[in-house]
């Protein structure tokens, strides 16, 4: 692909662990020098793929939203976190000596289909023009509200007391963190997740996206080759 193409196009990027969804916008905008936008953000502890759209393909932002989502994660289970992440310190622990796998298998199950889920209280959801993690890490109290979600899969793929992993395939506005702050509550043991990791939007697949350095570094390889004046 030709850098005049990537300035009209949908471009697949990993993003690294605690780098923004901005941060990644901003570093392809002054590489391509054309405005960009993403297509749905990850949380700054979380990785895997982010969709940009540049240049004419911006107005394409909306259509990525509406499609199914992957992830796999990591969720620790005896303890909790304000944010359901290891963002925050732990709160409070939990005695899973009782705790089987047979449980924690059993339990998926309960959160497959549609049903009302709490976003975090350190995330992006707003309530009165402010985001819920402006009130949270100032230590307010403010009202959550609920919204309909879907869980299509949730597949254990491994079990290490105090450490899950998991595999999910998701709709619209879910929030992992959230899942597994519930499922915590389902197994009587609390959970806060400690990895996550986005492998799929629709059909754009992870392994099919640029790093964020190898991206930039091709671009400014070819810049140089086409300031180049020509060979006689």
């Amino acid at each position: 692909m030709s850098i005049d193409q990537f300035q009209n196009s949908i471009l697949l990027f990993d993003k690294p662990k605690r780098w923004t969804s901005f941060d990644v916008v901003n570093k392809v905008r002054r590489a391509l020098k054309v405005k960009v936008g993403h297509a749905g953000t990850l949380d700054p502890l979380a990785t895997g793929l982010l969709i940009l759209c540049s240049g004419q393909q911006r107005k394409n932002v909306i259509s990525f939203q509406g499609m199914e989502k992957e992830y796999t994660g990591t969720m620790y289970l005896g303890a909790t976190t304000p944010s359901y992440d290891n963002e925050t310190e732990v709160d409070q622990q939990f005695d899973i000596s009782r705790v089987t796998p047979e449980m924690i298998l059993g339990a998926t199950t309960g959160f497959i289909g549609t049903h009302d889920q709490f976003p975090p209280p350190y995330s992006a959801k707003q309530i009165e023009g402010k985001r819920y993690y402006h009130y949270a890490r100032k230590g307010k109290e403010f009202e959550m509200k609920p919204h309909s979600v879907t869980l299509f899969k949730f597949e254990v793929t491994r079990i290490e007391l105090p450490e899950v992993d998991f595999r999910i395939v998701c709709g619209k506005g879910y929030y992992v963190r959230s899942l597994v702050h519930d499922f915590g509550k389902a197994v009587g043991a609390g959970a806060y997740l400690t990895k996550l990791c986005r492998t799929r939007i629709g059909d754009y697949k992870l392994g099919d996206a640029w790093q964020i350095k190898d991206f930039v570094n091709f671009v400014l390889q070819e810049n140089e080759l086409n300031a180049s004046p020509p060979q006689h």
